[in-house]
């Protein structure tokens, strides 16, 4: 049997990722709490690398196995054969994840593991890998729970929500905003929403795009742009995956290929020039520019784009909810009376113009469909980062105090 892979993901998006793993490799995928597993040899873990959306990262299985001490830790790294992994000339780096673990030091855990490796190349070789903790060749990942131990070569390196556009070219900080949407989890709300950029799927809005990430996330998948197709990957510097040099080099130029007009259109709006300034620069270090129709405008007065289509938003607090920028900025809402002034009067516009639309939320606040005045037609749990937050879904009517389901 080939082996399982494992593509950790954000709490609540398991069995997205399952689908999203199925399609790909073309192979079953098993959603599990934190992630899922798929079979595949090592070519599918680069399509996987280059594809998928909505993982963390691509975990290649290494040794698993009953555990008590850190010298059982030793013992199940010992059996990996490393020279085929990795060079004494090459680096290593050693991440451990842990639940209900009885051992007194992580720390210590990671360290007898890197003993392993380095034991067995200086065995090998004479020589050992030194440690670097920025950028390895080989990054390792051990998960612990109570009683197994499981090792894992990482094949991404950075994590796969890095698509390779937020650099520093743009001006760092400045650029992503200040509290960026991850691009895995903007993934995860276009997933959850069905939209996948085809014809069928209409327009989509972001009337609080902020940095752009949700309408870049939507355009690249409306013009069939990998998601990992801008950036670098681990594996691209580790051994097993030499004699697939030429293979992955087929693969991304038949991703590039596939790269088309956008099917469906994308527009995103934000109350701050500012804002739609970065998030305009961002999309064209994405490759996206010309597939999203940006504008600089109040989500209480933006008027909608097209006759029917999904809103798709993570309303912000601060001063992006004013008319241009102009009040300053603040902590949130006035008060919890501004919070829901607002979002009723946000309701009412939706009402008065975006009938037939649906309109999509993510919002940590659980009250948010009575602060709206809306019944949710669905909610999908998701995580943004450690905040627990929910997908609302409402279908407008035109006019009603309540939206159909």
């Amino acid at each position: 049997m080939t082996p399982a892979m494992f593509v950790p993901c954000a709490q609540g998006v398991e069995a997205l990722l399952a689908a999203e793993l199925q399609t790909i490799t073309g192979e079953r995928a098993t959603a599990v709490r934190g992630g899922a597993w798929v079979h595949g040899e090592l070519a599918a873990a680069m399509r996987l690398n280059l594809e998928c959306r909505l993982g963390q990262r691509v975990l290649w299985p290494l040794a698993d196995g009953p555990y008590r001490d850190e010298n059982d830790l030793y013992a199940l790294a010992r059996r990996v054969a490393w020279p085929q992994w990795i060079t004494p000339q090459q680096t290593l780096r050693v991440d451990v994840s842990a639940q209900r673990c009885p051992l007194q030091s992580l720390n210590f855990a990671a360290l007898r593991v890197k003993d392993a490796v380095c034991d067995a190349l200086r065995e090998a070789s004479g020589a050992r890998p030194s440690v670097d903790t920025r950028h390895p060749t080989l990054p390792l990942v051990l998960f612990l729970d109570a009683t197994q131990a499981r090792l894992y070569a990482d094949t991404s390196g950075e994590a796969l929500f890095k698509r390779g556009w937020r650099d520093a070219r743009g001006g760092g900080q400045a650029v992503k905003g200040e509290a960026p949407l991850k691009e895995t989890l903007a993934a995860a709300m276009l997933a959850a929403a069905g939209w996948q950029g085809r014809a069928e799927d209409g327009a989509l809005l972001d009337p609080f795009c902020g940095a752009g990430t949700i309408a870049i996330e939507a355009a690249q998948l409306a013009c069939g742009i990998a998601a990992g197709l801008q950036r670098r990957f681990a594996f691209e510097r580790q051994l097993p995956f030499e004699p697939l040099r030429a293979d992955w080099q087929q693969m991304k130029q038949a991703a590039r290929a596939r790269v088309h007009a956008p099917a469906a259109p994308v527009f995103a709006s934000d109350v701050s020039f500012r804002m739609t300034d970065f998030a305009a620069r961002n999309a064209e270090r994405a490759g996206v520019a010309h597939a999203i129709a940006f504008k600089t405008a109040d989500a209480l007065q933006r008027l909608p784009p097209a006759a029917r289509g999904t809103l798709l938003m993570n309303p912000p607090y601060g001063a992006r909810i004013d008319p241009k920028g102009t009040r300053p900025a603040r902590e949130g809402f006035d008060g919890e009376a501004g919070a829901a002034d607002f979002f009723a009067a946000l309701a009412a516009h939706w009402k008065r113009h975006y009938a037939g639309w649906s309109a999509w939320c993510l919002s940590p606040e659980p009250r948010l469909p009575s602060m709206l005045r809306l019944k949710e037609s669905r909610r999908v749990p998701l995580w943004n980062g450690g905040i627990e937050c929910r997908l609302f879904r409402f279908d407008i009517v035109a006019g009603s105090n309540r939206l159909q389901r």
